[in-house]
């Protein structure tokens, strides 16, 4: 099996009916770990764009893997990852502490809304971060020239850097599923992260993985890292369209080893 690079999106939203149908799994995600509210529900005529059948069929399949995995909840990553892979604009609503958050995600345009500013966001503890609510976005992203579509209190960040931020600092500690399992890891050639702020040790272990294709072991026991610190880094790096996988080189040896199993 050749090397490929992780992170192919989709074109756009699959509008191909799921196999069983929507309904089953309605109920599902209308739970409160999805979303919380202390009003009665509109008619059902002004629902369409506040439940999660309101999504692509491939998205909402793309979200229920980690409800199959026993998640207790769902990781902000995992929605930007699956954001990403099929570029639907999406609205997360989120609650950090006793804090409410909404971000609105717009992956074609690589740009991210929130009330809060990306320094202001990165500075609390991103672990904290509950997702409440997932749901087409219903703003327009800045440059859009539509100023009633956008919304003029948000902070516009660009995506990659929240992407990255929320990798290394969420809630997340272990391997996307994309990721997991026996494989070796390598930069694309040429992927530039110059403009992304990360420590020393990070730095050194992006710049190594630029050469050579290596294992989760071997990234781990790199100066400065540890087994979470390497899976947030691989994490971070698939995110920004930088990392490849590959299931069959040597080095894709891990056998045994708990950092794949988490």
């Amino acid at each position: 099996m050749a090397d490929f690079p992780t992170t192919q999106f989709i074109d756009g939203p699959d509008s191909r009916p799921w196999r069983g149908g929507l309904a089953a799994v309605r109920g599902r995600f209308l739970a409160p770990r999805w979303r919380r509210t202390t009003t009665p529900p509109p008619p059902p005529d002004e629902q369409r764009g506040t439940e999660l059948s309101s999504l692509s069929p491939s998205l909402l399949q793309d979200l229920m893997r980690f409800d199959r995995a026993g998640s207790t909840h769902r990781e902000l990553l995992e929605v930007l990852a699956a954001c990403l892979r099929h570029t639907q604009p999406l609205s997360i609503s989120a609650a950090l502490g006793h804090q409410p958050l909404t971000l609105s995600i717009f992956p074609q345009q690589h740009q991210a809304h929130c009330q809060w500013s990306l320094a202001e966001l990165l500075s609390h503890d991103l672990k904290l971060l509950q997702v409440l609510q997932v749901q087409p976005a219903s703003q327009r992203p800045s440059g859009s020239g539509d100023a009633a579509g956008a919304d003029a209190l948000a902070h516009s960040m660009p995506l990659d850097a929240l992407l990255w931020g929320v990798a290394l600092l969420g809630g997340r500690s272990t391997l996307l599923p994309e990721l997991a399992g026996q494989a070796a890891y390598r930069l694309v050639p040429g992927v530039n992260l110059r403009a992304l702020e990360m420590p020393a040790a990070l730095a050194a272990a992006s710049e190594r993985l630029r050469g050579q294709s290596r294992n989760l072991r071997e990234i781990a026991s790199w100066p400065g890292l540890n087994a979470e610190r390497a899976m947030r880094l691989l994490n971070a790096l698939y995110l920004q369209s930088g990392l490849i996988v590959s299931r069959s080189h040597p080095a894709a040896t891990n056998e045994g080893w708990s950092g794949y199993s988490a």
